[in-house]
């Protein structure tokens, strides 16, 4: 990462993450995206169940949810992956299902 001393990591704000949750033990993770006409409306999560966008935030808040951090844009809420080297697991890279 290209940390500088200008208020951004790379491309994006430092603090572009609002909260970073420690996950519980029993937390669940991200396998796919609920998208309806191209929006982020969901998640599915590893255990089969299908949350909203507001519903995946508050989870991830309580640390429900690992590997995401809560981030905010415009002033509205959204997930963020956390950085761990794998690529695979960004939520940008999870396949998504239509609502």
């Amino acid at each position: 990462m290209d940390f500088r001393n200008d208020g951004v990591i790379g491309n994006l704000p430092k603090n572009i993450n609002k909260e970073v949750p420690t996950p519980n033990a029993d937390a669940k993770t991200i396998t796919k995206l609920v998208k309806h006409d191209g929006d982020v409306v969901g998640y599915e999560l590893s255990n089969g169940q299908r949350i909203t966008k507001d519903e995946g935030i508050q989870m991830a808040k309580m640390g429900e949810i690992a590997g995401v951090a809560v981030a905010t844009n415009k002033g509205n809420e959204y997930l963020r992956s956390l950085p761990d080297d794998n690529e695979n697991n960004n939520l940008g890279n999870l396949p998504s299902i239509t609502d």
